[in-house]
């Protein structure tokens, strides 16, 4: 199961969608309808997931499932 597969699942945990119909163009707020909190607590369910710390900052930014795609791989590959 790749990384985004692994988030999607995550995803569909908070809210109702279809896991396919979560891509990397879909956006985190508008398209998944999450708010400021609810952003932060899915980072902290990606955290548990993924075994990685990921800044509050950092969170703030994201738009796509594909900035939350490289945000995280970007934090698993300085953990090596």
């Amino acid at each position: 199961m790749d990384t985004l597969d692994r988030l999607r699942n995550i995803i569909c945990e908070y809210v109702e969608l279809n896991p396919q119909d979560i891509t990397l163009e879909t956006n985190v707020r508008s398209d998944i309808g999450l708010n400021s909190l609810e952003l932060v607590n899915l980072a902290v369910a990606i955290e548990k997931e993924f075994g990685v710390e990921i800044a509050d900052r950092d969170v703030v930014g994201l738009e796509t499932m594909e900035d939350v795609v490289k945000l995280l791989e970007n934090y698993m590959n300085d953990e090596d």
